[in-house]
């Protein structure tokens, strides 16, 4: 009987050393300002797109007033809705739009976790609000901090990387173990 327990007792530390085992630093390359805008303007054509192909179709249909935008008018309401929706489903289901897929980028947490709905809804609900309340010059933080984060990743411990060099890195690091 005190064999068993020595046993299983044996395979328990086992497993606790390789649970506590030092975890290896993995290089990540952080996604600076240009990047990021790059990848903001081809999600702004995406965007667009989408809306001048079914919300102005559409509201046209129905009777809507297209041409004069105002603050809260139909068009205006439901593109902001768009633009919203876009950037929430898209980090969310894929951790990144498709703006940061062609240039490969990925939205991750700074503790490494998947991303909440609460992590998503405060970055780009208040964070982008408050980033773009001021013109959005504060974006232009992304360039002067140590993980290229824009405001709305600060609020929300969240950053942008390099996807592809993230991977490669990783890869390498599970290869050499």
């Amino acid at each position: 009987m005190d064999t068993t327990v020595d046993s299983s007792n044996s395979s328990f530390e086992q497993s606790l050393e390789k649970q506590t085992a030092p975890i290896e630093k993995i290089d990540v390359h952080y996604a600076g300002f240009w990047i990021r805008f790059w990848a903001y303007l081809i999600d702004l054509i995406v965007i667009t797109s989408i809306n001048r192909i079914i919300i102005y179709p559409i509201l046209t249909l129905i009777g809507a007033d297209t041409s004069n935008p105002s603050m809260f008018s139909p068009v205006t309401i439901l593109s902001s809705i768009t633009f919203f929706l876009y950037f929430v489903l898209m980090t969310k289901y894929l951790q990144q739009t498709l703006g940061k897929m062609v240039l490969g980028l990925k939205v991750k947490t700074l503790d490494d976790e998947p991303l909440t709905w609460g992590t998503v809804i405060f970055r780009e609900f208040i964070g982008r609000y408050i980033s773009k309340t001021f013109g959005g010059f504060l974006y232009i933080v992304t360039a002067f901090t140590p993980k290229k984060q824009g405001l709305h990743d600060i609020f929300a411990d969240t950053t942008v990387i390099h996807e592809k060099l993230y991977t490669m890195t990783n890869s390498e690091n599970k290869r050499a173990e």
